[in-house]
């Protein structure tokens, strides 16, 4: 199995988590984002829209972080960590906000600072406040996101919120949300996200 990622990209690192909580033997393949490898024919034949992560199991390619969360817990009867129904319907919410309300929010924040993007700041880092607010709600009544162990839902959302800060986002006024990422970071085969000098972790935040 193959998982071509960028260790500064928080979609792949979703998918990376996941693969090593798993503990599948794997092959991590960086993929050049500065030199435009995932421009390159090469990479197009596997992920036509050009986006990171890409994971290949023999004949099967699944691209999409989310998707390949989904795929690994199908394939693997990980019920533990997608559950049935009608717990599956509260994850498939969670998988909604990963690619929603994080991209838009806390994700696009780092995008400023980390990569350069042209968002509006000030709109991105509000909108990750306002999606703080919900989780902190919503953790402040319960350790995980949807029952009471941790679930792709839980894994999805980790990489952008655990990096917030690089975007100029403070997470020092959610405290049920930081407990949420220290949970997260003792499961058994957690692997972190690579840090950056940017946003207020320049300032040791």
């Amino acid at each position: 199995m193959k998982l071509y990622h960028h260790p500064l990209s928080g979609h792949a690192h979703r998918a990376r988590l996941f693969v090593s909580l798993l503990g599948l033997p794997h092959d991590l393949i960086e993929v050049d984002l500065a030199a435009g490898a995932h421009k390159a024919p090469s990479f197009l034949a596997l992920n036509p829209f050009g986006q990171l992560p890409v994971l290949q199991d023999e004949e099967h390619v699944i691209s999409d972080s989310n998707a390949i969360l989904v795929y690994l817990a199908k394939k693997h009867r990980r019920t533990d960590w997608l559950p049935e129904e009608p717990a599956a319907a509260a994850v498939q919410r969670w998988l909604s906000v990963a690619a929603g309300e994080i991209a838009y929010g806390p994700a696009a924040a780092r995008l400023v600072t980390v990569f350069g993007s042209h968002h509006n700041p000030q709109e991105v880092i509000a909108r990750a406040h306002d999606l703080l607010a919900k989780l902190e709600a919503h953790l402040t009544a319960q350790d995980w996101l949807v029952g009471d162990a941790p679930t792709i839902a839980d894994v999805a959302l980790y990489s952008y919120v655990a990096r917030a800060p690089e975007g100029n986002v403070d997470l020092s006024d959610y405290p049920a949300v930081n407990a949420h990422l220290r949970r997260i970071e003792a499961l058994p085969g957690f692997v972190p996200f690579a840090r950056t000098p940017a946003g207020l972790t320049a300032n040791g935040t």
